[in-house]
């Protein structure tokens, strides 16, 4: 097999993610013809199927499976050669792929990127956003650099760094503003409004509610934190926003804010990244950086 290239790998790769010919040949900015080609012509210096191919979608065979495992390991360790050189060569980084949740990127993402590009002179920085676990993925991956997320991770592979902890506020109509806040008992009675399955931001609303697996009959759901506090402007429940989101998400909303008392909800946000990247000096820098800018946006919202 001494005729396998990165460039076949990283085709095959693409395909074994996206599960279409048409997708992971855009991906690859090459033409679904010539993806199919490559894929043929390793299959065939293999002497073994890679994939089931029907109409719609082509699926990974056995062989596949365990063939992609050996490939997302060859094509890590050679992105961190890439990184290697990086550090190597550059002052500084020229690039940074960052992830970062949606419960926090509306929020976060406009301030520290004025700030990096402000201190950090011709960096380019391309921005992902998406749940936690996908990020998580994409990092293994090598497609993305550093996440910002909510923290713990615990996942072996990755560096958790903590920027900085903010609380969780109830959110309901203006109507209500002066009423008591309720016991974290009491929202289970409650017609509560949560984001859907897969935001992590959504589970630590229902341990806080003491809320478990089975769902109560009035948890309703949203795809934003934007839809939930407009619902609860427009009379249907109660919801829970992290108090960075305070100032987009209740300006144009019909809504009181109340915070519980002690002990209150809370969340780590942090930064992650490979535990055998080279750039851990280029990282701990840029997370520096978005903490200092964290903490100049909360400070305009923090709890008395």
């Amino acid at each position: 097999m001494k005729n396998l290239t990165l460039k076949q790998l990283r085709y095959f790769e693409a395909l074994a993610r996206d599960g279409r010919f048409r997708r992971a040949a855009d991906a690859c900015a090459i033409s679904q013809p010539a993806l199919s080609m490559q894929i043929k012509e390793l299959e065939r210096e293999l002497g073994s199927d890679l994939f089931e191919r029907n109409a719609r979608e082509v699926k990974l065979t056995a062989f596949g499976q365990t063939f992609a495992l050996r490939v997302r390991d060859i094509l890590r360790a050679v992105d961190e050669l890439g990184d290697l050189a990086r550090a190597s060569r550059e002052p500084f980084l020229t690039r940074l792929r960052i992830g970062i949740i949606p419960t926090v990127a509306p929020y976060l993402l406009p301030v520290i990127i004025n700030d990096l590009n402000r201190t950090f002179d011709g960096i380019q920085i391309d921005v992902r956003e998406t749940l936690t676990a996908k990020l998580v993925q994409e990092l293994a991956q090598g497609e993305l650099d550093v996440a910002i997320v909510a923290l713990p991770v615990s996942e072996p592979s990755l560096t958790e760094l903590k920027l900085f902890e903010e609380e969780f506020v109830l959110v309901r109509r203006q109507e209500d503003e002066n009423k008591p806040v309720p016991e974290p008992e009491a929202l289970r009675e409650m017609r509560l409004l949560l984001l859907e399955e897969g935001h992590c931001f959504r589970d630590q609303a229902l341990s806080f509610c003491k809320i478990g697996a089975t769902r109560p009959r009035e948890i309703m759901e949203g795809s934003s934190l934007s839809t939930l506090v407009q619902m609860v402007s427009a009379g249907i429940g109660i919801t829970l926003i992290p108090e960075m989101a305070i100032p987009v998400e209740t300006r144009s909303a019909h809504v009181s804010i109340s915070r519980f008392e002690a002990p209150r909800p809370s969340r780590a946000i942090g930064m992650i990244w490979r535990n055998s990247t080279p750039l851990v000096n280029q990282f701990l820098r840029i997370s520096e950086a978005v903490r200092q800018s964290a903490d100049t946006m909360r400070g305009q919202f923090a709890a008395p």
